[in-house]
Formats: structure tokens, C-alpha cells, sequence
């Protein structure tokens, strides 16, 4: 198969964890429904069908972080619009602005792998990522902060399955996608941090999440050994795991 590989940058990101409300807190990444809404974007899909044409199985996407995840906390101003419209002046019932804390990303930058079963649809992404078009703005999770891209190239890729030994993968690693025969299959390394988050994985297209996943993941963007049950080996010499 072939991949589309690109880089997606910003000044600041923002992807809300769903148990998140009064105080929204970030992913450290973009989970697949929010990279599936970003080549949408550039698609140009609408938003009530870009989940079915780019569906989790014929769209499969693999996302690697290019810069350390740094986080901050900024207050953000929410203005009231209940009424179609903004009223600027405080009155007995009403404020014209609400701040809320948000904790952000700063300086996000990830490598995303990109592949589809319909050849048309992956040579339409593939012709917009080397022409640096996108139908819609693309952004890092708010409309807020606007984001950039870079195609990097289409690269042959090849299934692999399960390794005799440990792999270096460049990519974050779902559990599920662990070898559970092995007795460690994930070797830790001094000079490495693991950390975990629960992830959503596949939305329908009435945005409702039947399916996360527990990912493991390398907060500066290091590689990791393991030894997954499969992996994709990129012929530009990087070992990925698609969603």
C-alpha cells in the first residue's frame, strides 16, 4: 500500500478530553476522529459525511509527534450568543463574556501517515498536500488556532507481522496492538517516559465514540521498542502503527 505523509503545525492546539467540561484539558495529540475531521478539511467533506467517506477501516492513519508536548493554561473568552446575536452590555440576567481556563498546547507538531482503500480519494489528499491547498482552514483543533502543513511525501508501506524481536516504532501504541503472547512487550528504556492516555478511537456520524483505546506514548516524540502484534514499515525507514 501507499501512505500520504505530512506535517501539520501550530502556535497553539487544543483536542478536549471528553470527561472535561468547566476546566478543558488537552490530549497530547489529535485522536484519530480529529485527524479523520483534519484531512476532511482538506478534502473539503462535509462535516455530516467526512466520518463515512474517511470510515475508521477503509481510512487508516497513523500520527507521530514531531515536537515535545508542552502545555499551558490561558483564559479564553466565551461570549454569550444564545440569541443570534452578541449583547456587549453586562445586564441583570446576563454577561456579555464568560472566561474560562483552558489548558493548550504550545508549539504542536505532528507527523501524520495517511492511507485509503478508494484510490481516487487518496490521489485527491495526495494532490492537495503537494499543491498546500485545502478546501477548509485547517486547524489544530479550535478554529482559534489556524495550523500549517507540509507534504513530506508518498512512501510505499508494507504490513509486517509479529516481529521475532523488538521494533522501534515512531508512533504512539495502543495497547490492543501488543503482542500479549510476549512477557514484556514493551522494553523501557533510561532516558524515555511512558505515559498512557484513554483515547478515542471510532465515532459514528452521530458523534457518539463506541470504541477508545489505551495508547502509549513518548511525551518528546522518541521512538519506543515493542513488539506489536503487526506494524507498517514506511519505506522512508520509519516502523508506524496505523489506526
Amino acid at each position: 500500500m501507499k501512505v500520504a505523509v505530512f506535517d501539520i503545525k501550530a502556535d497553539f492546539g487544543f483536542f478536549g478530553k471528553f470527561y472535561s467540561t468547566s476546566s478543558p484539558i488537552t490530549y497530547p495529540f489529535p485522536p484519530f476522529p480529529t485527524i479523520q475531521g483534519m484531512v476532511g478539511a482538506i478534502l473539503g467533506l462535509d462535516k455530516k459525511e467526512y466520518l463515512d467517506v474517511l470510515e475508521y477501516g477503509k481510512f487508516r492513519a497513523g500520527i507521530r509527534i514531531l515536537n515535545p508536548v508542552k502545555k499551558i493554561r490561558i483564559g479564553i473568552n466565551h461570549i454569550d450568543t444564545k440569541e443570534g446575536r452578541w449583547q456587549p452590555i453586562k445586564t441583570k440576567n446576563r454577561q456579555p463574556r464568560t472566561q474560562m481556563r483552558f489548558e493548550l498546547l504550545k508549539d504542536p507538531c505532528f507527523r501524520i501517515y495517511a492511507t485509503h482503500t478508494s484510490e481516487n480519494i487518496f490521489l485527491k489528499l495526495v494532490d492537495f498536500l503537494e499543491q498546500h491547498r485545502s478546501y477548509f482552514t485547517l486547524s489544530m483543533g479550535l478554529s482559534e488556532f489556524l495550523a500549517d502543513f507540509e507534504f513530506v511525501g508518498v512512501f510505499e508501506a508494507f504490513e509486517k507481522d509479529m516481529p521475532d524481536d523488538y521494533v522501534s516504532l515512531c508512533t504512539p501504541i495502543p495497547l490492543s496492538y501488543l503482542d500479549s503472547k510476549a512477557d514484556t512487550p514493551l522494553r523501557f528504556e533510561a532516558g524515555k517516559s511512558y505515559f498512557k492516555e484513554r483515547m478515542p478511537l471510532y465515532m459514528l456520524t452521530t458523534r457518539e465514540v463506541v470504541k477508545y483505546e489505551d495508547v502509549i506514548f513518548e511525551p518528546t516524540g522518541k521512538e519506543l521498542l515493542a513488539r506489536p502484534s503487526s506494524y507498517v514499515e514506511v519505506q522512508n525507514g520509519e516502523n508506524i502503527l496505523l489506526f
